[in-house]
C-alpha cells in the first residue's frame, strides 16, 4: 500500500519561522557512500527538501543552521521485526484504550534508539488476539506528528500458520493450517483486510507462513494481490518448495536461518532462493545480528550471498531496556516466561532463543565488526534496502528531495572490536524529537 502525503502539516512553526533547518558539515548516506553536502528539511511538510530551489527560486532561509561537525547524517532506521520493547509487548490482551496508550508510549522511546519507523510484529495467537489489536496497529504515517515519536508501517502476523516442527517458541496448540485465503480471513479478521483509505489503512502490512503447510503456497498470489508482503518463515520448506513461494510472489524471508530446515549440501532449503537465477527475483531477508541468534560468519555469509536483499531486524521482545529477570509473555493458548540473562532470552524450561533484546543500531554496529562492511552499506540494511522491501522508496530509508524527514545523526567511534555507531540525535518530519545530549 502506498504511503500517502499527509492531510495536513507535520507541525506548525511558531514566532512566523519557516520551519526550515539546514544541516551542514555533514556526511549524508546516499547510496554507498557517505557523501559531504548540506541537507534542508521541512517540518511543515515534514519533508526534505531541495535547498537551491528553496534558496535560488524561492528566496527562503533557514530558521537554523545546524552545524553536525562531520558526523553521519542517515535516514531514520526502519525495524522489520520488533515484538515489543520498554515492557511492551504488541502480542498482549488490554483494554483497548491501555492498548493504545501502551503504542503511543513505545513509539516516543523508540526514536532513542534511532528507529522513526517500525513493523510492529505479532506472533502466532489466539484468533480472537488478531482481531482485537491488529487495528492499533495500521500505518500510523497519516496521521502521526513528530513529537509522537516512531511510527508504525502495519503489522506483521508472524504466525499462526507455521510449521510445527520449526515453531521455535511459537505455541504449537494455536499453529493452523490454511486450505484457503477465507482460513485467513477467518484468523485474522474480514475488517483487517479491508484496504480503506489514507485514514484508515488496512492493518497488515506483512505475513509469514511456512509455505508447504496446507495450501498455502497457492494462497500466497491471493495474499500479495491485497498489497500484503509474503515472508517465508518458521518453515521445513525444500529448496523445490521455497522457490515454488518465490514463483508465487513471496519476496520476503523471515529471520534467515533461525526456524527453518538448515542448510545442505544436496538441497540447501529456504536458504538456497538468495542464488536463484536473474531470471526470478530473490527474496528479501531479516537477519538477526545479535551474536546468540547467529555465528558472525553466518551473517557474513548471508550479506554476501545477496546485498541487496539483506536486512538487519532485532526480532525483539518486550524486554529490550528491562533489567535482567524472569518475565511473563502471552504465548499462544497461555502465558509462558522468558528469562533475561544479559542480552540472551531463553524460553522458560526450555534451551529455545525466545527473540532478542538488542537495539537495532546495536546490529549495525555488530555487523560492522564482523562483516568487513561499509558503514555505508551497514546503514543501508535499516534504510534503503527494509524501505524497497516494503515498497516505500522515495518516502522511507533516503534523503532524497520529497521524502519524509527522519532522520539519525550519528557518531562513529573505532575500538579494537570494530566501528560502533551511536545515536546523538534523532528528527522526526523535520523536528528534532531525541538528543543524546
Amino acid at each position: 500500500m502506498p504511503h500517502s502525503l499527509p492531510s495536513s502539516p507535520k507541525s506548525t512553526p511558531k514566532d512566523g519561522k519557516n520551519g526550515i533547518t539546514k544541516f551542514t558539515n555533514c556526511r549524508i548516506l546516499k547510496g554507498d557512500s557517505l557523501v559531504d553536502e548540506d541537507l534542508w528539511v521541512n517540518s511543515v511538510t515534514g519533508k526534505v527538501i531541495k535547498s537551491q530551489a528553496a534558496f535560488y527560486d524561492d528566496f527562503i532561509l533557514p530558521d537554523e543552521v545546524i552545524n553536525l561537525g562531520g558526523r553521519i547524517l542517515s535516514p531514520g532506521f526502519i525495524e522489520c521485526q520488533l515484538n515489543g520493547a520498554f515492557g511492551f509487548n504488541f502480542s498482549t490482551f488490554l483494554e483497548p484504550a491501555v492498548y493504545a496508550k501502551k503504542v503511543k508510549e513505545l513509539n516516543r522511546r523508540m526514536v532513542q534508539t534511532g528507529v522513526t519507523s517500525y513493523v510492529p510484529t505479532i506472533t502466532s495467537q489466539k484468533s480472537e488476539l488478531y482481531q482485537r489489536v491488529l487495528p492499533h496497529l495500521a500505518p500510523s504515517g497519516h496521521v502521526q506528528v513528530a513529537e509522537d515519536g516512531a511510527e508504525s508501517l502495519g503489522a506483521h502476523c508472524e504466525g499462526p500458520f507455521l510449521s510445527s516442527t520449526k515453531n521455535g517458541i511459537h505455541s504449537v496448540d494455536v499453529l493452523q493450517k490454511a486450505e484457503s485465503f477465507e482460513d485467513l480471513v477467518a484468523c485474522y479478521g474480514a475488517e483487517n483486510f479491508d484496504s480503506g483509505d489514507e485514514f484508515s489503512p488496512m492493518p497488515i502490512k506483512m505475513i509469514t507462513a511456512a509455505p508447504e503447510i496446507g495450501n498455502m503456497t497457492k494462497i500466497i498470489p491471493e495474499i500479495t494481490s491485497r498489497g500484503i508482503i509474503y515472508s517465508i518463515g518458521h518453515s521445513e520448506a525444500t529448496y523445490e518448495e521455497a522457490s515454488a513461494a518465490v514463483r508465487a510472489g513471496a519476496t520476503m524471508i523471515t529471520h534467515l536461518f533461525n526456524a527453518m530446515r538448515p542448510l545442505h549440501h544436496r538441497n540447501p532449503g529456504i536458504f538456497g532462493v538468495l542464488g536463484l537465477a536473474e531470471s526470478l527475483p530473490r527474496p528479501y531477508f531479516g537477519i538477526i545480528a545479535d551474536g546468540e541468534h547467529l555465528h558472525p560468519t553466518t551473517v557474513k555469509i548471508a550479506f554476501n550471498a545477496h546485498p541487496d536483499g539483506f536486512i538487519l531486524v532485532t526480532d525483539s521482545m518486550h524486554l529490550v531496556g528491562l533489567p535482567d529477570g524472569v518475565y511473563q509473555w502471552t504465548n499462544g493458548a497461555g502465558a509462558s516466561h522468558i528469562i533475561k540473562k544479559g542480552t540472551k532470552l531463553i524460553l522458560e524450561g526450555s534451551d529455545r532463543i525466545a527473540g532478542s533484546s538488542i537495539t537495532l543500531v546495536e546490529c549495525v554496529s555488530n555487523f560492522l565488526s564482523w562483516s568487513g562492511a561499509s558503514v555505508p552499506q551497514a546503514l543501508k540494511a535499516v534504510t534503503s534496502t527494509p524501505a524497497a522491501m516494503l515498497g516505500l522508496q522515495g518516502v522511507k530509508g533516503c534523503l532524497s528531495d520529497g521524502a519524509d524527514a527522519d532522520l539519525v545523526v550519528l557518531t562513529e567511534k573505532r575500538n579494537p572490536e570494530g566501528v560502533e555507531l551511536v545515536v546523538d540525535e534523532v528528527w522526526k518530519f523535520g523536528t528534532k524529537v531525541f538528543s543524546r545530549s
